[in-house]
This record gives C-alpha cells, structure tokens and sequence, in this order.
C-alpha cells in the first residue's frame, strides 16, 4: 500500500492533518428543519456535473453557426456515449437550477439572511442569477431552431431598459440581430467567464459558511431559549457527509434515469431566415417572467406595459439582493418576509403554470 508511505509525505507539505481535524470538530446544527440544509451541497454536486460534462462536450463542440448544430449532431449520433453526456449536462442544468431556486426560498423561510450572514446571502442570490445566466447563454448554442428564435426574444427584451437598451442589445447579440457572432460571443461567456466568476463567488460563500456556520432558525432558537429543549448537533465529518452524499447518490440517481428515458432532443437546425415557428418560449425557469409580460397591457398610464414589468423585475431582483439590510429584525418583520416570500413562490408557480398550459388568466 503506497498510502502509509505517501501521507507522512503530504502531511509534511500540506496542512492535511489541521484540516482533518478541523472538520472532525465541525458540527451542523439538527432540528425539524435539517433537510433543507443540503439543497446547497446539491447544487454544488450539479454544478461540478455540469463542468466535467461540459468538459467533454467541448472536445467536439465548435462555436460557429455553420458547424455548431452540425457538431452537435455529431456528439449524439456518432460519438459512443455521446448523446448521454449531453443529456446528463442538459438534465443537470435544470436540476441545478431547480436546487438553487430551492436553496434560495429554504434560506429565505428559514430566515438564514440573519446578521451575521448577510454577505452569504448575497453572494447566494449572486450564484443563483449566474446559475440562471448559465441556463441563458448556453440554450443557443445547440443552434436550433427553438434556441434561436428563443434567444432573439429573451434578448428583444433588453431593449426595454430606458437609454442604455438598443446598446445592450447589441452587446449581448454581438450586433443588431442573432447570428454567428451571438453564438460565439454566449459561448465565451458560458464557458470562460461565467465560470471563473461563479467559482471565485462559489468559493467565498463556501467560506462564509465556514466561518458562521449552519444558520438557526428563529423558532427553534426561541425554543432553546425557553427552555423546551436544547439545540442538538451532529458532527460534520461522517455523519452530515455521509447524508450529504445520499442526496447527491439520490439527486444523481433522477438525473441518470432522465437522461436515459428522456435524451434531451436536438431538434432542427436554426433557419435565421425562415419566421419563427409557433410557441416558442424559453426555458422553464424563465416561464414565468415572460407570462407576466405577455399578460400585461401595452401602455399604463402612457408608459410602456413591458418596460414597467421589466422594472418591476429588476426592483424585486434588488430587493431580493438587499433583503437583510431592508428586512427587520423583529418575529413581525420576520412574518412578512415569509408572506412576501409565499407570495412571491406562489405567483411564479402559478404563472409558469399557465405558460404550460397556454392558459388565459
């Protein structure tokens, strides 16, 4: 056995030993509400599926709008494995978009924000809206048809932000419309610069969780507090790790039988000239931004119905962001955030419901 001879070696080099020892005195916090704990280390598990698949699709894949469908095609019909390794990468960047939605609400219901973790909330919903960002930059670059015509819609909204709009357009498109030179520049951003920010921010909220551990919640510090019982823990290291890994055996379980019994499809390849078939719409986590912006009425109060929706976003993006500094500390405080929050969770089922269906509210 060469590990007897090695870790004297690397003990010696690296500071293996502390950080064994620091994680065996680690403990996590055990109440009623323990499973949404692990919502977090699940996105993490999905985000590192999505880098290694990624990975090997990019042995094949070529950026460019005469190639990239062509590419595409190729993986999934003659490369051995190749049209599981994307359905896995497919399959995987819902889940983890899924995951994070679920971290983020878990967090907010459990009212994680608290002092002293604010920058760990900020930088959560920052890996969140990266995540979506992921989700957006890498639709087009299948180039097909649904893709295509999707992307030119989601970008024809940036066109709604007041002066600095038509620019933004242009920048995300690379010119006045979607081409080829929209595919290359979502490509750069999808696998470069996106995922050296979300590793660097990853990285950070990892460390602030380090530093003031598993949140609380509020009910059962005040039950401690009352003296009903006292805060039980467990030890990080085996016990939270190996519940962690249950989920992700579980969450890796779903995603193998998806990408087996439902292969993400190619469809046709994008005709930039050709007109945009019927009922395009984005992905599913996007559903319910644009139903509400399809629902609403062109003007209001003379101004522009869809530049007032898009505000609105924004404003509650920013909200989201600021919760802890704009949120109060007292259980009243409390108690709205987590209507706020009901409400909010309840108006985007509801809305991605009726895009589904192509309901009429």
């Amino acid at each position: 056995m060469m590990w007897p001879h090695l870790r004297p070696w690397l003990d010696e080099r690296l500071p293996l030993a502390d950080l064994t020892e620091t994680l065996r005195r680690k403990t996590v916090p055990h109440h009623q509400y323990s499973v949404w704990y692990y919502f977090g280390g699940m996105t993490l598990f999905l985000f590192g599926i999505q880098v290694g698949t990624g990975a090997l699709l990019l042995l094949y894949y070529r950026p460019s709008a005469t190639e990239a469908y062509e590419s595409v095609q190729f993986i999934v019909t003659r490369v051995p494995f190749g049209w599981l390794i994307r359905s896995v990468h497919a399959w995987s960047g819902n889940l983890m978009v899924a995951s994070a939605f679920a971290h983020l609400f878990s967090v907010l219901f459990l009212h994680a924000y608290r002092r002293p973790r604010e920058l760990t909330w900020i930088s959560g919903v920052l890996l969140l809206l990266l995540t979506l960002a992921f989700g957006f930059t890498g639709y087009l670059l299948p180039w097909n048809e649904v893709s295509f015509f999707a992307t030119r819609v989601g970008t024809d909204l940036a066109a709604t932000v007041p002066l600095v709009g038509n620019g933004l357009v242009r920048f995300m498109r690379g010119g006045n419309d979607v081409t080829g030179a929209t595919l290359t520049r979502l490509f750069g951003f999808h696998v470069a610069i996106l995922p050296a920010i979300a590793t660097a921010l990853g990285c950070l909220h990892l460390f602030l969780i380090q530093r003031h551990g598993m949140s609380v919640p509020p009910s059962v510090e005040r039950r401690v507090t009352e003296g009903a019982g006292a805060l039980r823990a467990i030890p990080f290291l085996p016990h939270f790790i190996l519940r962690d890994l249950f989920a992700w055996t579980a969450v890796l379980a779903l995603m193998a039988a998806l990408s087996t019994f439902y292969p993400w499809e190619l469809g046709a390849k994008a005709d930039p000239f050709a007109p945009a078939p019927a009922g395009i719409r984005p992905e599913w986590y996007f559903l319910w931004a644009f139903e509400t912006l399809k629902h609403l009425p062109p003007t209001i109060a003379g101004i522009s119905g869809e530049l007032l929706g898009v505000a609105a976003m924004g404003a509650g993006a920013a909200t989201v962001l600021l919760l802890p500094f704009l949120a109060g500390h007292t259980p009243r405080a409390r108690r709205l955030v987590l209507w706020v929050g009901v409400v909010a969770l309840a108006f985007m089922a509801v809305m991605t419901g009726l895009a589904l269906t192509g309901a009429v509210p």
